[in-house]
């Protein structure tokens, strides 16, 4: 079994390589090889996730270097958790790309497997220098694909994208050698033993890079006030990409987690940056100009959501936040997807928030919009409800309970007058009796290139379908899935079952 938590990372690398150096020319057979391998994914990640259902954390050891000299990789309750919702996301996208969309640029689908391959190796890497070099791939992975297409809006968003992160690369690299410096390790599971006995002398540099590694985390999770570049780049992202990018600000999350829980306990201090982060992502929910925009608040919002919950640091409160995340991904990628459909069939309007006439599939897109809309806003029946129920049941814990439960249910309201805003204007306010003088609003407007002779409907439906259906299970099973999520937490409290198994290996 242990020979099996590499393929996450190794069959998408191979993958990637094969369609750069032998089908970049045959499309048909990229997206073979592309669906065929995200399919691959979802079984490994699937064959993973049931191994890491009896608790025990498994290690394999790079090259049989034992640690904390080698590179190891961990799997453990929380890594195949992330690792399967990677997987299932990976192959959602693959299927609405294929139906003509990876056409309108070159090298979508070996781009795709590289950030695949660099999210899979953060969340199964033991170590923070490798943390850092699997956060490079699937952040250079990325870069190729925010501009895939083209356009001048989509480059300057591009640029903008790249200089934050290689900003926020350069902080990582530094605080991880100040870390090092002082420790003499990055393993995380010899950083739990070594850093409680640094001397007196070196705890100041130990906390400065403790802290530049937490604002590194928080840039990625695009928390208040360093979220900033979120939207701008997740708005002008293509459709897919952004549904696939829902998924990268987790990254930060889960960081921010294992690292914040096994080595530098204590998240509680930046419960007053998640609730001004959902508190900003509902207030733009309402004021978005676009759906894109919209979209991308709401992935804001989701992570003021997920993080207040890993600020309670009790397992019974990032329980819920672990419960939450999952929905949140999948409600903001099927979202993305929604816009990118918007787009392409709202000829002429593109997805600014103005009246227009009738398009086509209007109602099956509406319907859609509609699930999605609720899902997001946490209302019942779907998994959004419960998920914030179980925070607010977490809340209780912490003396300010009050002004969490004030935050998420305002917030919650706000999103819902938002979504509600923008159905009526997209989808009600249209038809034959438009007044063609409401001309859409400048400069909001994507290009509308490439939406003639549209592809058909189907297989975006069937990703949206898959999504919908995620969410609904999510509902249906959330007994069980909740008591799995308890588990997780608890593991994740428990970091000498995680040290012993990392430092184990070989003696």
């Amino acid at each position: 079994m242990s020979h099996w938590l590499i393929m996450p990372i190794l069959l998408p690398a191979v993958v990637a390589s094969l369609l750069v150096l032998a089908v970049r020319h045959d499309i048909v057979l990229a997206r073979v090889f592309s669906v065929g391998s995200t399919i691959g994914s979802l079984l490994v990640g699937l064959l993973l996730f049931a191994a890491a259902c009896d608790g025990k954390t498994r290690v394999y050891a790079l090259g049989n270097w034992h640690p904390p000299f080698g590179i190891v990789l961990v799997l453990d309750r929380l890594a195949a958790t992330m690792l399967l919702l990677t997987a299932i996301l990976g192959l959602i996208v693959a299927l609405f790309a294929i139906n003509g969309w990876d056409q309108r640029g070159r090298h979508f689908h070996p781009l795709m497997q590289f950030q695949l391959m660099g999210l899979n190796g953060a969340f199964l890497t033991g170590d923070l220098f490798n943390l850092f070099v699997f956060y490079e791939v699937l952040l250079i992975a990325s870069y190729g694909l925010m501009v895939h297409g083209g356009g001048a809006a989509r480059m300057r968003a591009g640029v903008q994208y790249v200089v934050i992160n290689l900003t926020g690369s350069c902080l990582f690299l530094v605080s991880i050698a100040l870390i090092y410096g002082v420790s003499g390790t990055l393993n995380l599971a010899d950083l739990s033993r070594k850093v409680p006995n640094v001397p007196a002398g070196s705890h100041a540099m130990l906390n400065v890079g403790a802290m530049m590694l937490l604002v590194v985390f928080a840039l990625k999770s695009a928390v208040f006030p360093i979220h900033l570049w979120l939207p701008g780049t997740y708005t002008n992202a293509p459709g897919p990409v952004a549904a696939l990018f829902s998924i990268m600000t987790k990254v930060g999350a889960y960081s921010m987690l294992r690292v914040f829980t096994l080595v530098f306990p204590g998240l509680e201090w930046i419960l007053p940056a998640a609730l001004a982060t959902l508190a900003v992502g509902s207030i733009g929910i309402l004021s978005a100009r676009s759906l894109g925009q919209q979209a991308s608040f709401a992935a804001v919002a989701s992570m003021g959501t997920i993080l207040i919950a890993f600020a309670g640091s009790s397992p019974t409160s990032q329980s819920a936040g672990l419960f939450y995340l999952p929905h949140s991904t999948l409600s903001v990628a099927g979202l993305f997807l929604i816009v990118d459909l918007v787009i392409n069939y709202r000829s002429g309007y593109g997805d600014a928030l103005v009246g227009s006439p009738k398009f086509l599939h209007q109602g099956m897109i509406a319907s859609m919009f509609l699930v999605f809309a609720i899902s997001i806003s946490g209302l019942p029946p779907l998994s959004g409800f419960i998920g914030k129920l179980l925070i607010m049941r977490g809340a209780q814990e912490l003396s300010t309970w009050g002004w969490i439960w004030f935050v998420m249910l305002v917030s919650s309201l706000i999103g819902l007058v938002g979504f509600s805003k923008s159905g009526s204007l997209l989808f009600w306010k249209c038809g034959s009796q438009f007044d063609s003088d409401e001309a859409p609003v400048p400069g909001l407007l994507p290009s509308t290139k490439g939406t003639l002779n549209l592809p058909s409907i189907v297989l975006p439906m069937v990703a949206l379908g898959i999504v919908l259906a995620l969410l609904v299970t999510l509902s249906a099973f959330a007994g069980p899935i909740t008591r799995y999520m308890d588990a997780t937490a608890a593991q994740l409290h428990d970091p000498e079952q995680y040290n012993a198994a990392v430092l184990g290996v070989g003696s």
